[in-house]
C-alpha cells in the first residue's frame, strides 16, 4: 500500500509564497507520476500540476502555470509545489496524488491517479 503525506500548508497573505511537500511511502516501483490537485469550499476538485519521473513531462493548470512550480526528488520519494504570488482564490485544500505510470494520458483527470493524500489546507488572506 502506498501512502502520501502532504505538509507545508498554512495561512499566508496575498502575494506571499508557500512550498508544499508530498512524501510517498510503501511499495512503489520507479517511473510514476506525481501530481497536485486542490479543492476549494463549494467547488469541484481542480487539477494543479503534475510531473513525470524524469521531470521530462510537466503540466500545469492555466491559472497557476506562471506562479507555481512543481518538482520532485526521487531519492526522497517526494514532490514539491512551490507557490508564489498567492491569491485569495488559491485558498483550498491541496491534495497530493500519484499515478503508477510514466505519464497519464490526461494528467488533469483525477481518475488517472492511483493514490491520494489526506490534503493540506492553504489559506490566502487578502
Amino acid at each position: 500500500q502506498v501512502q502520501l503525506i502532504e505538509s507545508g500548508g498554512g495561512l499566508v497573505q496575498a502575494g506571499g509564497s508557500l512550498r508544499l511537500s508530498c512524501a510517498a511511502s510503501g511499495r512503489i516501483s520507479s517511473d510514476y507520476t506525481m501530481g497536485w490537485f486542490r479543492q476549494a469550499p463549494g467547488k469541484e476538485r481542480q487539477f494543479v500540476a503534475a510531473i513525470s519521473w524524469a521531470a521530462n513531462n510537466i503540466a500545469y493548470h492555466e491559472v497557476v502555470k506562471d506562479r507555481f512550480t512543481i518538482s520532485r526528488d526521487n531519492a526522497k520519494r517526494t514532490s514539491y509545489l512551490q507557490m508564489s504570488s498567492l491569491k485569495p482564490e488559491d485558498t483550498a485544500v491541496y491534495y497530493c496524488t500519484l499515478a503508477l505510470k510514466n505519464w497519464p494520458h490526461n494528467p488533469p483527470f483525477g481518475h488517472e491517479y492511483d493514490y491520494w493524500g489526506q490534503g493540506t489546507q492553504v489559506t490566502v488572506s487578502s
